[in-house]
């Protein structure tokens, strides 16, 4: 009974982390009611705020994935809003508006917006919208992030570069390095590297792994007492951090 309810706990628990949280910023409650009840479906959280000052205070001390945000609004222009939003933000941000004039929605992007939907709407395309935001959102922050990175290995150009600087490497040093890069951070045994390396005879030994591996450090520059991106795990093989 307990390993159940252990269970049922864990799968709360990893549904709200796959959940995609949204900030919305509307006064008409009526309508953030039915769009929250709709997305709920598809493991779409939805935070209402109708007040836009509250909206923005919400948006600075939480996190969300999207901002869906109305022009008409009590206190301050929606418009507004969305420039203050992206001062500090690079959230994905939707305009939902009844205002049809061009030149709110020409307002709307050169201030930030991502998108502008005009009311009334099927709540399906608003899905279909926040998805293709979000997917966007991810493409762009895993460039982000490998853009980062000190190795970068373009299999279509067959290079790996170091800090931007291409490595002169044989075509076993490529497979290895291509292969570490990949499983970057896990561990990854000398026989793995054999098997899974197109340019590695399957009868290679491990010394024979550890020889690449020797001449791969060489040319990164690494100290292999004190590697930088290398690292040897005791009695599994090799892992490479970055």
């Amino acid at each position: 009974k307990i390993y159940l309810i252990f269970l049922s706990y864990n799968k709360i628990k990893f549904k709200r982390l796959c959940m995609i949280n949204i900030l919305m910023i509307e006064d008409d409650l009526e309508l953030a009611e039915i769009l929250t009840e709709y997305l709920e479906q598809f493991d779409v959280r939805i935070t209402t705020c109708e007040d836009p000052y509250l909206g923005l205070s919400t948006l600075n001390t939480s996190k969300f994935d999207l901002v869906i945000l109305d022009l008409t609004l009590p206190g301050i222009d929606g418009l507004e809003v969305c420039k203050e939003i992206r001062k500090k933000n690079d959230i994905p941000i939707i305009i939902s508006s009844a205002r049809h004039d061009l030149s709110d929605k020409v307002n709307a992007f050169e201030f930030g917006a991502d998108d502008y939907l005009p009311k009334p709407y099927n709540p399906q395309e608003l899905l279909v919208r926040i998805k293709s935001h979000l997917r966007r959102q991810n493409i762009k922050q895993r460039e982000e992030n490998k853009a980062k990175k000190d190795l970068i290995c373009d299999d279509f150009k067959h290079i790996i570069t170091l800090k931007g600087t291409p490595l002169n490497l044989t075509v076993a040093e490529y497979d290895i390095l291509k292969y570490l890069i990949k499983k970057e951070g896990g561990a990854i045994s000398r026989e793995e590297l054999i098997y899974n390396c197109d340019s590695i005879n399957e009868d290679s030994t491990n010394k024979s792994i550890d020889v690449i591996i020797g001449r791969i450090r060489v040319k990164l520059g690494e100290n292999p007492k004190e590697p930088k991106y290398i690292h040897a795990i005791r009695g599994v093989g090799y892992k490479l951090e970055q």
